[in-house]
């Protein structure tokens, strides 16, 4: 049997319900790097990781002085061992407050990390792991990604700065892009394309050809589009995408019923019109909300609404396919009920310095 591909990771992962995957510290540090200033007099919670294996637990104890933290706190699924050392035997969840180093080596010992029983089993839904939830002032972590919806919206109710990892694909959610157009949420600083590489546990399959197992015995996987997802602000986010094409309507066509140019690539936003314009939802990572404004999300099925010109007469001729899909300049893009649909996801925008 051909092996999977590794964009279908995340597939097993869902299905199996086994996300856990554990963030390489080269790409913890990466991103990081850019939010130093919001860290001082803070308290973190990793409240999705197991610091036995966790390098988030890793980065923020080690850097705990120097991020000039106020307190860590993690919080561990069921069956993680309370010796941090050890193997996975314990059946009680537990949790873990850091507050720095006591002893001067600079080093976060065990005897310097108050571990503690939860009474339930960790999850991040669970009534102790909320209150812990409440102390803190930013959470960074690598949540289920089965479960980022819902992961997002408790961050939300509860007002809580964040950095985590996500899926692309997870813009297009109803509710996520909803936070990126009010401005509330973007992507972060660090990843912009390619895949990244994630440890799993022991019992993790490894079906995927880009699936390996090193030397240590320990196993990882190579995972597509993956992205980081912050509501704080870095400097780089604000630097104007550059532009250098002009637009002509053979390079650019426009949707059969509405009034907005498509563009495959976002590279290519021409930097002379000053209509609306679909992009690739990929526009968010050159995205600079000083340069333009979102003004809605068109997607096949989704479902997600913004202001579109009513179905017109003249698009009667697609009677049969209109409930099937969209394309552009002859082929089909289709409205009903106020809903854009296209083939492709399309963030429709608006130069504003135009």
């Amino acid at each position: 049997m051909a092996k999977k591909s590794q964009n279908e990771n995340l597939h097993i992962a869902n299905s199996a319900k086994k996300d856990e995957f554990y963030t390489q510290l080269s790409d913890i540090e990466k991103e990081l790097k850019h939010y130093k200033g919001h860290f001082k007099d803070k308290v973190v919670f990793c409240n999705c990781d197991d610091p036995r294996v966790s390098n988030f637990f890793h980065y923020f104890s080690y850097n705990f002085e120097n991020l000039g933290l106020k307190k860590l706190i993690t919080t561990c699924y069921k069956s993680q061992n309370m010796d941090l050392f050890s193997e996975h035997i314990s059946e009680k969840a537990i949790y873990l407050e850091y507050t720095g180093d006591k002893n001067g080596n600079k080093v976060p010992d065990p005897e310097e990390i108050g571990i503690q029983f939860l009474k339930g089993d960790g999850d991040f839904r669970n009534p102790e792991s909320i209150e812990l939830l409440k102390q803190a002032d930013i959470v960074v972590t690598n949540p289920p990604f089965s479960l980022f919806r819902e992961y997002v919206a408790q961050l939300v109710e509860y007002d809580k700065k964040f950095i985590i990892i996500g899926n692309v694909n997870s813009i297009t959610y109803k509710d996520i892009f909803k936070l990126i157009k009010a401005n509330k949420l973007w992507l972060g600083a660090s990843i912009h394309s390619g895949d990244r590489e994630f440890g799993v546990p022991d019992d993790y399959p490894l079906t995927a050809a880009s699936s390996r197992i090193d030397e240590g015995g320990n196993k990882f996987i190579r995972v597509k589009g993956v992205r980081w997802f912050t509501n704080l602000d870095y400097n780089e986010r604000h630097e104007d995408l550059i532009l250098y094409k002009n637009y002509t309507p053979e390079a650019f066509p426009s949707y059969d019923n509405y009034n907005a140019i498509n563009v495959d690539v976002t590279k290519d936003i021409p930097l002379d019109y000053e209509g609306d314009i679909g992009v690739p939802i990929t526009f968010l990572d050159k995205y600079s909300p000083d340069q333009f404004e979102i003004i809605g999300l068109g997607i096949s099925n989704s479902g997600i609404e913004f202001g579109v010109q009513p179905y017109k007469p003249e698009h009667k001729k697609y009677r049969k396919e209109i409930q099937k899909r969209g394309a552009v300049d002859g082929d089909l893009y289709m409205i009903k009920d106020g809903i854009v649909d296209v083939p492709y996801a399309r963030i429709i925008i608006k130069n504003k310095r135009l």
